[in-house]
């Protein structure tokens, strides 16, 4: 969890200077073809929501969801009137990044027998389930921490670094980093070896309910083994216990690491140490999001590096998107973005030959006038996911599996399409109106239609020639 206070996200959301380039020594994804994977990121969905909507996020494309944290989290804060069932306003949609214990079960998500539910369902077509884990950082009211896990750690105060209450002031300084606390929120003391036990029954628990992967929140805020020591640890040993590469008293992983997708929010800035993080898990490419949103915003391909995946990590290895929900909830970086937009920068990054794209689900009834749409904890989000040009990309995703890419724009910068060999062309006007243009291409010869709006383009001598209309996109391929 981010802590979720603006006064942060400036620090959060720094790019990367990196630019170094290193293979990422991750095992495989769980489906061996991280160019296949297609994330539906449920955010605040309900594991019962989920489960009533496995058909149409099927037919839609999408290979993976990502369901809210499950464990135990507050269900309200100090000066609060009761808990409440909104995203923002009586209730709130941080509320479960705020955990009190790692057993399974919240108000917003429901109980282990819905998880449990949902795994079996999501088997049956085809979907895994994914789960955002939080073990870096208590409740910011460390009161609310159940006394299952103090006893179980020994004692409260080894449940946090020595350094744990006091705020970080310096998100370049490592041991800062990882040791102190953000925004509020307690430090986990993660190298200890009875809270790592703890953790991994939590995460063992998950797997046995049929989770398969987990996406792990604020983990540049969790130590690796360069980072310096709290007075409190001796090992900074996490990531390798819960990649499966040790056990911690006699407990390990059951499914090995390469049985599972495992990626982290390692938010890019100058000290992150993305090739460190990047040998235990798969990271997030938040520079690249960056990117596109400023491209979307100047309606022009040519305002940024569309090209550059802006990380040092292989891309394959990136979970990529458009937006997240911090960009979305923390300042509404993103959320003055109509869907449209956010859309035609998805066909964008879904039809490239890399990265592993994550759909951000905004709240039903949402707009850029209405932030919170229906703002209620639990519900779907809107439609967009199941959008004819969502799957569409999701589907030219699918069919151009290890086609090389080429990309090419038009002389003002407008339209971009991504080639896929000699197989497939994916084309996108982010602009408010309508282009006539041609571009070259790697399409052989001859005449396409594109399956969402019935248009048809021409190829000759490899060249490309169509109107394309405002905020459209369009895939062309033989089927």
């Amino acid at each position: 969890m981010k802590n979720k206070l603006n006064t942060l996200i400036g620090a959060l959301l720094l790019l990367s200077t990196s630019s170094i380039a290193q293979k990422n020594i991750n095992t495989p994804p769980f489906d061996g073809d991280g160019n296949s994977r297609i994330i539906l990121h449920a955010w605040c969905w309900s594991f019962n929501t989920i489960r009533e909507n496995l058909q149409s996020i099927a037919d839609a494309g999408f290979t993976t969801i990502q369901t809210p944290p499950a464990q135990h989290c507050i269900t309200e804060a100090k000066g609060d009137k009761g808990g409440g069932n909104q995203l923002y306003g009586h209730g709130r949609w941080y509320y479960h990044y705020q955990p009190t214990d790692w057993k399974i079960g919240n108000y917003q998500v429901g109980t282990r027998d819905d998880l449990v539910k949902l795994c079996a369902e999501a088997e049956r077509y085809g979907l895994k389930i994914i789960v955002d884990v939080i073990p870096n950082h208590t409740a910011i009211d460390d009161t609310r921490v159940e006394d299952a896990l103090d006893n179980a750690v020994g004692g409260h105060d080894s449940l946090y670094h020595a350094n744990g209450f006091n705020e970080i002031r310096d998100y370049n300084d490592r041991f800062q980093c990882t040791t102190g606390q953000m925004g509020g929120l307690p430090d986990v003391n993660t190298e200890n070896p009875l809270f790592q036990h703890y953790y991994l029954k939590y995460v063992n628990d998950l797997i046995a309910c049929g989770v398969r992967g987990f996406r792990y929140d604020t983990a540049k805020h969790i130590g690796l083994p360069s980072d310096p020591l709290d007075k409190r640890s001796r090992l900074n040993d996490f990531w390798d216990i819960v990649t499966g590469r040790k056990a911690v008293g006699g407990l390990s992983m059951t499914i090995p690491n390469d049985g599972l997708f495992i990626y982290g929010e390692v938010l890019q800035d100058k000290n992150t140490k993305e090739l460190e993080y990047g040998s235990y898990v798969d990271l997030t490419a938040s520079s690249y999001g960056h990117v596109l949103r400023n491209i979307l915003t100047s309606q022009n391909w040519g305002a940024d590096n569309y090209d550059s995946w802006c990380h040092p990590l292989t891309p394959s290895h990136l979970v990529t998107w458009v937006e997240s929900h911090d960009t979305y909830c923390n300042a509404h970086e993103s959320a003055s973005i109509p869907s449209a937009k956010i859309r035609q920068a998805w066909a964008f990054l879904t039809a490239r030959k890399y990265g592993q794209p994550l759909f951000f689900s905004r709240p039903a009834g949402s707009s850029p006038e209405n932030v919170w749409g229906d703002n209620i904890v639990g519900k779907a989000g809107n439609d967009e996911f199941k959008h004819p040009e969502v799957i569409a990309a999701n589907k030219f995703r699918k069919a151009m599996i290890s086609q090389p890419e080429t990309l090419y724009v038009n002389d003002d910068k407008t339209v971009i399409e991504v080639c896929r060999g000699r197989k497939g062309a994916m084309i996108v006007n982010i602009t408010d109106h309508n282009i006539t243009t041609t571009l070259p291409t790697t399409l052989p010869d001859g005449r396409y239609t594109d399956s969402v709006h019935k248009c048809s383009f021409k190829v000759r001598k490899g060249m490309l020639t169509g109107t394309f209309s405002a905020n459209s996109s369009y895939a062309l391929y033989k089927k």
